[in-house]
């Protein structure tokens, strides 16, 4: 089609998301994740105590371990929205994924000292309908946040929030473990299912910690 010199251009095809677009997508999912697991936190605590389950109150201490690593990105992503030199953004990243790996570490020492307690003490995860609610939202919703931020991730290449989306993966599958356990325990009585499945992430977990401590020392 013919276009008169007052008629602009039309491209037949939309052109790639911008390198800053992806950067505030990033800040986005990453502030997402920090607010959700302050509340996450909250309700696990609060629904752990009033059940007496350590699974719960696990779950509620290992999302504010999440928040941490979260909010060690966010000032990441804020460094390099400032302008930084590139002297600057490479620092902070190596900052971000050495403290990430170690997040994953804390991680990893969490699920064994819970799992093992409620393996040697027969300690299960008693009913609580709060913790089941807040178990399948968190089972919800953290795997597409994660998703999003792996794609940022890949677009604006970043090795520190690529390994912070990977724990967010793994507080999904905390999330899954955790919500078999409660139905398991409360349907069947299998009290052993949440902790059995914890154990299993472990090397995942051990593996990812040592790769970012690694990588922040390059």
């Amino acid at each position: 089609m013919y276009n008169f010199p007052w008629m602009p251009l039309q491209s037949s095809a939309p052109g790639p998301v911008p390198r800053r677009n992806w950067r505030c997508i990033g800040l986005w999912l990453v502030a997402v994740t920090m607010a959700y697991n302050l509340l996450e936190g909250i309700v696990a605590l609060w629904a752990g105590l009033r059940a007496g389950s350590i699974a719960l109150i696990g779950f509620g201490l290992d999302s504010y371990i999440e928040c941490a690593a979260a909010t060690a990105l966010f000032w990441r992503l804020t460094v390099e929205a400032r302008g930084a030199k590139h002297e600057a953004i490479e620092h902070s990243e190596r900052v971000v994924q050495r403290f990430v790996g170690g997040t994953f570490l804390a991680l990893t020492l969490y699920v064994v000292i819970q799992a093992s307690w409620m393996l040697l003490g027969q300690e299960a995860a008693r009913e609580s309908l709060i913790g089941m609610v807040l178990a399948g939202v968190s089972l919800l919703v953290m795997p597409l946040v994660a998703w999003g931020k792996l794609y940022a991730a890949r677009n604006i290449g970043s090795s520190a929030l690529r390994a912070e989306a990977k724990e967010t993966l793994a507080c999904s599958y905390l999330s899954l473990t955790l919500l078999l356990g409660l139905v398991a325990n409360a349907v069947a009585g299998w009290w052993w299912a949440d902790p059995l499945a914890a154990l299993l992430m472990v090397p995942w977990l051990i593996k990812e910690g040592l790769e970012g401590l690694r990588a922040g020392e390059c």
